[in-house]
């Protein structure tokens, strides 16, 4: 693929399930879908500024198979500045013990001295898709924190957001935002 400096940020996105490779080559292709998860913020115009700029730093999409040892096998990446995972270990994990496997074969992709982002859901046991109900894994903030020190991470900011509005499509209690970098 030919590299594209936007001077902001180059970036290779890894996806772990054909539903989301779909929703990402909609997103990027700047489809009526993306609109739609979009048009609730405030500032559009900003927002989609914003948007464009990270639509075309994107170089690759790969799939991934956490099951495996090397998650990207057969290729191999070189170790990434910066992973963010949103929502990834909520929804594949079904105990603790899933959650530090997952998160130890993603901090494998991190350089020394790189950082990883974690967005994700408090306390939550299910979550709707339509008339579908999935599992989602629970957990609460300390042990979101401690997995990520036993891991060797050092955690540069941890926030967290209870949840305000309910409805019969999940359960969670809260987000959680962690930032944290591997030592060098």
């Amino acid at each position: 693929m030919k590299s594209r400096d936007t001077g902001l940020f180059k970036f290779t996105c890894i996806l772990n399930s054909p539903e989301s490779s779909t929703y990402t080559v909609l997103w990027i292709s700047a489809s009526s879908y993306s609109f739609l998860i979009f048009q609730a913020y405030p500032r559009l115009d900003q927002f989609q500024d914003k948007e464009g700029k990270v639509r075309s730093a994107l170089q690759h999409i790969l799939k991934c198979d956490l099951e495996k040892e090397n998650i990207m096998d057969p290729i191999v990446l070189p170790p990434a500045d910066c992973i963010i995972s949103f929502g990834l270990l909520d929804m594949i994990c079904k105990k603790q013990d899933d959650y530090i496997r997952y998160l130890r074969k993603l901090l494998k992709l991190l350089k020394p001295g790189g950082h990883i982002i974690i967005f994700g859901t408090l306390e939550m046991t299910f979550y709707t898709i339509g008339k579908h109900k999935f599992h989602a894994f629970n957990y609460d903030e300390d042990f979101a924190r401690k997995a990520l020190v036993g891991e060797g991470l050092i955690i540069d900011r941890c926030e967290v957001k209870k949840r305000t509005v309910m409805n019969d499509h999940n359960d969670y209690k809260g987000m959680i935002f962690i930032a944290a970098h591997k030592e060098m």
